[in-house]
């Protein structure tokens, strides 16, 4: 029985953020070196047409495996869904739409700590527009954030008033999309929050909020960790609340503890899953990512890898290849794959899950004693939807919750006019509490 706990306490620790529980422990700052180059430099995106041409005909030259011996997604992925996605990519899918979106926004590149930092800047024409950096996780990218750029950005055009307004950073990850690849070990999220502290200073930006859900939660929750006076307060839709007795009785395997509200219940039970069945992508890539070369060299092979990141995502996505209509289409979900491909992060990416198991300290969901105020969504879709009773012992600056009725892992993604919902509630008081926020001199 020890060992089984061993090894099952092991598996919740392979998804570990690495997070202190001080801000003093989480300092790790990125380098501004004299004269090191700050500069920020315009990005366009053009992938070859022989790339394009390249992927369709790995698409169509797949070796299928057989299909599962279960009539349910027990065994992983499931073949139909595979195949229809890949009918569709290979004949139907058009990457240059969402090229074309990618350009009609402001993006750029800059280097912090020897890596190209690639991000989204959309500036609001509203005067005193709340600056907020969101950032993306596994297996998304920027394009989960998209939808959402107009609505926050320009809000009078989508129903909300010039009070609502936000100038919008969308980073990138190191190892992820159009941002450089490590070649140096060390970028756990703690050094991602602080490149993204440097990118705010060298955006000139004097007060700012961040965002974040997934890996996204893990940095900006550095971020609050570490507490530059810059810094507001955070939002996340993917938080940090488990309570330790609760991760023990998870770590044993057993029933839920008694006294659990239904809300707990629920909580647990998602967990329990999780844990038990739904760890495999973040065991692998926390311990050997460089392993992953198949998921590199062809494309159904990383969209399936992809697919299979949780439960209810995948229902949702199985639901969509079969022609139903969700918060998702069949093209945002290949938009993303296909991101992922023509960059070749597939691998680069896994590699966050090993920095961030170097260095863990404790499980992903634990609370990290986060002193700044913090704002929480809870979408019941979620890979657990956080009580709001946990979330309240959490986060001691709790100033915003909400429990949703609709919504997954992508909010900003899957529920867009929601997600903005949230945002605009959710740091109503941050604008109220700083007053006027100067727009910053942008130096780009």
């Amino acid at each position: 029985m020890k060992t089984h706990k061993r090894i099952f306490a092991a598996a919740m620790v392979a998804v570990a953020l690495a997070l202190q529980g001080t801000p003093g422990n989480a300092q790790n700052t990125a380098s501004t070196t004299p004269g090191s180059d700050e500069s920020i430099r315009p990005f366009h995106v053009n992938i070859p047409e022989e790339k394009l041409l390249d992927l369709k005909q790995r698409i169509t030259a797949t070796k299928w495996p057989q299909k599962e011996t279960v009539n349910d997604a027990t065994q992983g992925v499931q073949l139909n869904t595979m195949k229809q996605l890949a009918q569709y990519w290979a004949t139907d899918y058009n990457w240059r739409k969402v090229e074309a979106r990618l350009n009609a926004l402001p993006q750029f590149v800059t280097n912090i700590d020897g890596v190209d930092i690639h991000f989204i800047h959309v500036r609001s024409k509203h005067k005193n527009a709340l600056p907020m950096i969101i950032t993306h996780g596994w297996p998304g990218s920027i394009i989960e954030q998209m939808k959402v750029i107009g609505p926050l950005t320009d809000p009078t055009a989508y129903g909300g008033t010039a009070d609502d307004a936000f100038d919008v950073v969308i980073p990138s990850l190191p190892g992820h999309g159009f941002s450089g690849q490590p070649v140096n070990t060390g970028w756990d999220p703690v050094k991602v929050a602080n490149a993204w502290i440097e990118l705010m200073r060298r955006l000139g930006y004097k007060k700012y909020v961040a965002q974040g859900g997934d890996w996204g939660n893990a940095v900006s929750e550095s971020m609050a960790l570490i507490a530059p006076p810059e810094l507001l307060g955070i939002h996340t839709n993917m938080p940090a609340t488990v309570p330790a007795a609760i991760s023990k009785a998870l770590s044993a395997g057993g029933a839920a503890p008694e006294g659990l509200s239904a809300d707990e219940k629920n909580a647990y039970q998602q967990l329990d899953f999780f844990y038990k069945k739904g760890l495999g992508y973040a065991n692998e890539m926390g311990l050997r990512p460089q392993t992953l070369y198949g998921i590199e060299d062809s494309p159904v092979g990383l969209a399936a890898w992809m697919l299979d990141h949780d439960a209810r995502s995948y229902e949702l996505i199985t639901r969509v290849f079969d022609g139903q209509q969700e918060g998702l289409t069949r093209d945002d979900i290949l938009d993303n794959i296909t991101l992922y491909w023509f960059t070749n992060t597939a691998v680069s990416s896994a590699r966050l899950y090993w920095e961030a198991f170097q260095h863990a300290k404790g499980g992903f969901f634990d609370p990290r004693n986060v002193q700044l105020p913090v704002a929480v969504s809870v979408f019941p879709d979620e890979i657990y939807a956080a009580p709001e009773s946990w979330t309240r012992k959490a986060y001691p600056q709790l100033v915003y919750f909400n429990k949703l009725h609709k919504g997954g892992h992508f909010a900003a993604w899957e529920q867009p006019e929601q997600f903005t919902k949230e945002m605009r509630a959710a740091f109503k008081p941050f604008k109220t509490a700083s007053g006027k926020l100067s727009t910053a001199t942008i130096k780009h």
